[in-house]
């Protein structure tokens, strides 16, 4: 017999929902939501952005310095391995304590209480030290490590990409001093190559001219020695000839005026040999480009705005904040109002 199977409508009523939610309706809770806490929004919007002015009125500002050093080595491999090493290394140089120590002592920084850390931290360890008797008279390294530190804080060094270039930039309170200890930071770094080239220099001229008369006076006394041999088997009886000789003893002083013009000879070989090669190398050196230079690319130029605090993103973060703290009020608001809400008995 057959059965016609027919679906039961019942289900599909079951399983369809009654009402089909409107993509609309999540907007309009969002503005319902905005209009019941709406109040409490601009409130905490008010409050974060008269924090944040309160912030920039009391902030100290920042002036920052910049400039640019390129660092030339045409003489170095091209390898990136290479490049970043000598780059890294003039970084390095140029964060030395050496360099701080010059320009400290060039700019009698050590005593300038803003630059020499005169700031609320030392000032509290300094009170404590003094209530539990530990505090000691200020000395000349104390103040100068002082100095050294607050310009480690302050003083920024790194490369640019993958260039040659290294960016330098440095903060401080006055834009005037923020450009004048970059200045002398770039100022003592340069100096500072200039002087280890040419003490280097120094250093191998001293050797070379000192190592050519070395030579050269071996030459002369072994000429000066050949001479007097053959000047004393000339006054020997009996000898007619340098080159003959009419007894044992003059066979052997012969022999001895051979060894003699052999060591001259050799004297006066290594002698000229060390003389061209020194000049085959002050040519190649005079042609030859620097290993490695450094020069200014931007000079250092005074700062016109303070670097920190930015207006404009204090007041941005502050008014998205009170924002955010108002929506996160008003949810807490709304959960609780739920939560005291009466609940309806069923009987």
């Amino acid at each position: 017999m057959l059965q016609i199977y027919k679906p039961d409508s019942s289900a599909n009523q079951d399983i369809t929902p009654s009402e089909a939610r409107s993509p609309f309706e999540p907007l309009g809770e969002g503005v319902a939501f905005i209009r019941r806490h709406l109040s409490l929004m601009l409130l905490t919007c008010s409050v974060m952005l008269v924090i944040a002015v309160l912030y920039l009125i009391a902030a100290a500002p920042t002036f920052t310095a910049n400039a640019q050093l390129i660092i030339d080595s045409k003489a170095a491999p091209g390898d990136p391995a290479s490049v970043s090493t000598i780059v890294e290394s003039q970084i390095a140089i140029i964060r030395s304590e050496s360099v701080a120590r010059t320009v400290i002592q060039k700019l009698d920084l050590a005593n300038d209480p803003e630059f020499a850390s005169q700031g609320f931290s030392r000032r509290m360890k300094r009170a404590v030290s003094r209530m539990l008797g530990w505090s000691k008279a200020e000395t000349e390294y104390s103040l100068m490590r002082y100095a050294t530190d607050s310009m480690a804080r302050n003083l920024s060094v790194k490369r640019a990409g993958s260039t040659y270039i290294v960016e330098l930039a440095y903060d401080s309170g006055d834009p005037e001093r923020a450009a004048q200890i970059l200045n002398a930071v770039v100022d003592s770094y340069t100096s500072g190559q200039m002087d280890a080239k040419y003490k280097s220099a120094l250093q191998s001229e001293k050797w070379v001219k000192e190592r050519t008369n070395e030579l050269s006076g071996q030459a002369s006394a072994a000429k000066t020695a050949v001479a007097d041999k053959k000047s004393e088997i000339a006054n020997l009886p009996g000898v007619t000839d340098a080159g003959t000789s009419a007894s044992q003893s003059t066979a052997k002083m012969q022999a001895e005026l051979r060894e003699l013009e052999a060591a001259a000879e050799v004297a006066t070989r290594t002698y000229d040999n060390f003389v061209r090669t020194q000049r085959y190398m002050e040519v190649v050196q005079h042609q030859a480009s620097p290993a490695l230079e450094a020069r200014l690319l931007t000079e250092v130029s005074r700062p016109l705005t303070a670097s920190t605090p930015k207006a404009g993103i204090v007041l941005g973060v502050s008014t998205i904040g009170g924002l955010l703290l108002g929506i996160a009020l008003g949810m807490l608001r709304d959960l609780s109002d739920r939560g005291s809400a009466p609940k309806r008995t069923s009987w």
